[in-house]
């Protein structure tokens, strides 16, 4: 009976990193399809924030605080990932209350809002760089857990790369100049946050021995 409990609380667990994968790869297409299907939307919003402003704006709020509840409660291999996952809520909650400005100049809450999403994206590739590619003490990575690392590395860079081009973008934009660049590279980073949860969550390169192990037990 403890085994069955636990491997159920395991699963359930494997579901919400999956879960949480699927919110960041969906959420700029179902902002942007959403608005521009039911609400008539001509092309996207300046940026993925920017659709707080929308009649989407409920969408936005409500899957970033969905991700900010599980990080808060995502349990790692230690504290560190316990810290991260904190770091990472709280910023994500704050992204999602403190909105961006809605159109030039930036304000002082479009600027706190753009540090929260700043740091909000740079923990998420923490996450996938230094805390998903680690393995239990004593253990030897197996092939799926080294073509997994593989994908975490990866999309760790890609969401720093996607933050850099923002920065300098934002640095040396024109005031009233138009451009969807914030949105397509914000899309970017949250499809690779999206990605690296889902190979967390076993979607991608699961371990075979241990998918073995479970149906024999079964």
């Amino acid at each position: 009976m403890v085994h069955d409990r636990f491997s159920t609380l395991t699963h359930s667990y494997i579901a919400l990193r999956k879960s949480v994968g699927w919110i960041g790869i969906l959420l700029p297409f179902v902002l942007a399809l959403g608005l521009f299907v039911f609400f008539d939307a001509e092309g996207t919003e300046p940026s993925i924030s920017h659709y707080y402003h929308t009649k989407m704006g409920n969408v936005f709020v409500g899957s970033l605080c969905a991700v900010a509840l599980f990080l808060f409660f995502y349990c790692g291999y230690d504290k560190r990932d316990d810290w991260a996952g904190n770091i990472a809520g709280f910023f994500a909650i704050c992204v999602a209350w403190i909105p961006t400005t809605e159109t030039d100049p930036t304000d002082l809450t479009g600027f706190v809002h753009f540090a929260c999403a700043a740091i909000f994206f740079s923990t998420l590739a923490y996450f996938s760089i230094f805390l998903f590619t680690k393995s239990k003490k004593g253990e030897t990575p197996t092939k799926e857990k080294l073509a997994r690392n593989k994908i975490y590395v990866g999309c760790g860079i890609v969401m720093i790369a996607c933050l850099l081009s923002i920065v300098l973008y934002s640095f040396v934009k024109c005031e009233g100049t138009s451009s969807s660049l914030i949105f397509w590279a914000e899309s970017i980073a949250l499809m690779a946050f999206g990605i690296s949860w889902l190979t967390k969550g076993e979607t991608i390169f699961p371990d075979v021995e241990e998918e073995n192990a479970n149906s024999e037990e079964e």
